[in-house]
This record gives C-alpha cells, structure tokens and sequence, in this order.
C-alpha cells in the first residue's frame, strides 16, 4: 500500500503525491501549482522521482518548470506527447515502474476531454485527470463525443474497488445535476449527503471508488433506459442508444446552471 496525499491547488483542483511505503520518495499527478507541493514536500521531507500527467491543460502542468528549477536536476516526466523537454511519451497499455517495482502503474489512453489525455492505474488507485469525475465526466474539448463515451467505457471495465482519484472538487455540483434528472432516485440522495458532510468538513469528496460511480455516476450509466428515458422527460426528445445519451447528456450539463 501506498500513502496518497491530497494537495489542494487553486480554486478546485487537486495534485495527488503517491508516497513510497518503504522510503521518503514519491511521485506527482498533475503539479499545476507549484508551491503547495514544495510545502509538502518540505515539510514531509521528501524526495520526487518522477511526475505523471495526465493532459497538457494549464492548471495541471503550470507549476512543473518551477519544480525542476527548485530540484536543480531532470525528473522523468511521463505524457503522451512530448510536453516538457525531460517528457517520456508514453503510448496506451505501458506499463511504469516505480520505488524498486514496488509501485506499478498501467497507462490507459481515455482522449475525450483533450487528444493527449491519459489514466493511470493499478488494482488500487485510478488517476484519471478531468476524464471520470466523481458523479461527473470531463466536457469534451478536443476529441470527440464518441472518444469520451468509449474512454469512460474503458474505465468502467477496471474493478469495482478501485479508488478514483480525478483532479477537481465537482462532486456536489455535479449530484445537483444528476439528482435534476432522477430526483427520486435514493442512491444520489443518500451520496449528497454524505459528500455534503465531508465538504462542510473541508474534506475532498474523492477519491470514490469505481464502484460507487457505477451506480450514481449518471456518465456512466447510459445504456440504463431509466436514465434514458429521464433524459427524454427533460431534452423532449428521443434517445436512441447509450452514445447518443452520453452526447445529449453531456451536452444538456455543458448548459445546466446549478
């Protein structure tokens, strides 16, 4: 097992700091910003071995230069394209090694949001940038709708326990559309709940598990002619398959006003 450390960054994002079990060493999602990390890693003393990206937007890769600066030397930087002059590109089903091959990750090509976008995961932990959101997906900015709805797909098909760690604190806004379309639905009714709980806490509402996003993760739920058919009550219209509600559903949320 491995210490996930949850840095908050910005407004809403969130950079994750994988710790080794057995040493002060550890790895980094998507540092957009700089100096929360060096806080961290200043004060827990310890040392970066390399830094995961999962997409080349700005408030996940802005704090990066300043970071090597800080260290004074090269720490493999691993995206699919080459972003950073010390990139490692990596290409879909790759398979990393970290901490004397005490941490293993697998790479997953999930292009929707952005072209470049990548997942890593194990059978622990699902680091998935601005794809999978919990209760919510990521808007479709450069790929396709299709590319999304088969990236989210693809995820659906890891194990049910494993932990989604996504980049940004949207759970609630997100539940508020979900419960908009199935307001009778208990399982939304019962997540908002807790996760207002948390938050009232100033806790993160992730990670969730894949688990619980199979059941009120309305992006992931659109071959269920229950959701489809709440989607036809709102949209006045017929849908016709699981892509066609993952695009109009996706579509209506990109216009929803909480």
């Amino acid at each position: 097992m491995h210490n996930v450390i949850t840095i908050k960054a910005f407004k809403d994002n969130y950079i994750w700091l994988i710790k080794d079990s057995q040493s002060q060493h550890c790895i980094l999602v998507d540092p957009g910003d700089a100096k929360p990390v060096l806080r961290i890693l200043e004060k827990e003393k310890l040392t970066v071995d390399a830094i995961l990206v999962t997409h080349h937007h700005e408030d996940h890769v802005a704090g990066i230069k300043e970071l090597l600066t800080h260290f004074k030397k090269e720490i493999p930087i691993y995206s699919k394209d080459k972003l950073f002059s010390g990139s490692n590109r990596v290409v879909d089903a790759q398979i990393l090694s970290f901490f004397e091959n005490r941490l293993i990750f697998n790479v997953m090509f999930v292009a929707g949001h952005t072209l470049d976008h990548v997942a890593y995961y194990n059978q622990e932990s699902l680091f998935c940038g601005d794809t999978l959101f919990s209760a919510g997906c990521g808007r479709v900015m450069e790929g396709t709708y299709a590319q999304m709805f088969t990236s989210l797909q693809r995820i659906t098909q890891l194990d049910d326990g494993i932990k989604v760690y996504c980049a940004h604190e949207y759970t609630q806004q997100n539940l508020i559309f979900a419960l908009h379309l199935e307001p009778n639905n208990n399982a939304l009714r019962l997540y908002m709940q807790k996760v207002a709980k948390l938050r009232q806490q100033g806790l993160a509402s992730v990670p969730s598990t894949l688990g619980i996003e199979k059941i009120i993760n309305p992006f992931l739920r659109c071959e269920q002619r229950s959701l489809q058919n709440a989607l036809q009550a709102q949209l006045g219209e017929e849908i016709h398959d699981a892509l066609h509600c993952f695009t109009k559903l996706r579509r209506y949320k990109d216009v929803f006003i909480c």
